[in-house]
């Protein structure tokens, strides 16, 4: 998983509807669930890219520019908090964590993706 980090002011914790807001006002920006790959076929927020291990998160953040808005999420905040420490030690300024999570965000009513059933 993530390395263990103090939370502190290198990212902003918002609350669901703000988190949201400022996503939609952020360019470019990525929403990166840090969730299991499971936990990521349940449900999801649209768009959100699973990148459930530190390696993942690093391969795939090595390809995108320091200048990115980088919105993460995991099922009540604690993992996404790691995920943001990690990406702050690599060089990243604009992160934004989800507090609460998905449960939260769930919560407070806003929109899932969710698995579809599969067919018979």
């Amino acid at each position: 998983m993530f390395p263990q980090g103090a939370d502190s002011a290198r990212f902003r914790s918002l609350e669901p509807y703000d988190f949201h807001m400022q996503y939609l006002r952020n360019d470019p920006a990525v929403i990166i669930d840090v969730r299991t790959k499971m936990e990521y076929r349940h449900n999801r927020i649209k768009d959100a890219v699973n990148l459930p291990s530190s390696q993942d998160l690093s391969n795939y953040t090595d390809t995108l520019s320091r200048d990115y808005h980088l919105f993460l999420y995991c099922t009540t905040g604690y993992r996404s908090r790691r995920a943001a420490e990690f990406l702050y030690e690599k060089g990243f300024r604009n992160l934004y964590n989800l507090e609460g999570g998905i449960t939260a965000w769930n919560k407070d009513g806003m929109p899932l993706e969710k698995r579809r059933p599969k067919r018979k």
